[in-house]
């Protein structure tokens, strides 16, 4: 065999070995680096609803959604539009301690059990869906409710674990 072919397959090798080492670093950095994927058992892939978390003020609440249909120092009730509406809880401090939107037929942009859980849930027989999951480290647990029918109304609620 001749030098300069010798040579060739050598570089080859090499170019195909800097691939997949580069592939290889690409997959594994996150996790080197300790940053979590959002599969994250230990957090909810759902952390908020339309800019509202658990834990901020009333106030910062009023002025992400608008003003609500029913206003209170324990819970606003959010009209949104005639397919959502949302009921936000606070504690003594006036913080969030739950979220619940609710959504009817028609209504835009719905969770689905995929976006907040990762997978696909199996309907009961009447065609209904539930899943609730907790998240100890995370303080929280996040719950999905559909109901059975051609007019269901889906329900997702994250609230503070105390």
């Amino acid at each position: 065999m001749s030098y300069s072919l010798i040579k060739r397959r050598s570089r080859s090798r090499n170019l195909l070995f800097l691939c997949a080492a580069l592939c290889v670093t690409v997959l594994v950095m996150p996790s080197a680096l300790g940053q979590k994927r959002p599969e994250d058992p230990d957090k909810p892939l759902f952390q908020e609803y339309r800019g509202v978390q658990l834990g901020m003020a009333a106030d910062e609440v009023r002025k992400k959604l608008g003003n609500p249909t029913d206003k209170g120092d324990e819970q606003d009730f959010f009209m949104l539009n005639d397919a959502e509406s949302a009921q936000i809880f606070y504690d003594k401090t006036k913080k969030v301690m739950a979220i619940s939107a609710n959504f009817l037929r028609g209504a835009e942009n719905v969770p689905t059990p995929k976006v907040l859980f990762g997978e696909e849930l199996t309907a009961k027989p009447d065609g209904s869906l539930y899943k609730m999951t907790r998240y100890p480290k995370a303080g929280c647990w996040l719950s999905y409710s559909k109901t059975a029918g051609d007019s269901p109304l889906i329900s997702v609620t994250l609230q503070k674990i105390d």
